[in-house]
């Protein structure tokens, strides 16, 4: 049985980010970064090539900080 399954050993263990041909000083977009949040840097690409959904989850952080500021800033003053 022949495949062409052929990666080096040092490739397959450890993570994305320490790969030498991952990054070169390149800019990643947001679907890489959250992929590689959510994969503990395991997998750069496991949120698919869409830029909509590393949008989404970028803006519902913002949103949870900005809701959390609001929070605190209005309902410290209560007791």
């Amino acid at each position: 049985m022949k495949t062409d399954f052929d990666f080096p050993q040092k490739d397959l263990i450890g993570t994305v980010v320490f790969r030498p041909d991952f990054n070169n000083f390149e800019t990643i977009n947001a679907n890489q970064a959250w992929s590689l949040f959510f994969s503990a840097g395991q997998d750069d690409k496991g949120l698919g090539e869409d830029a909509e959904l590393g949008r989404f989850f970028t803006n519902v952080l913002i949103a949870v900080g900005v809701t959390g500021t609001l929070w605190a800033t209005f309902f410290s003053n209560l007791g």
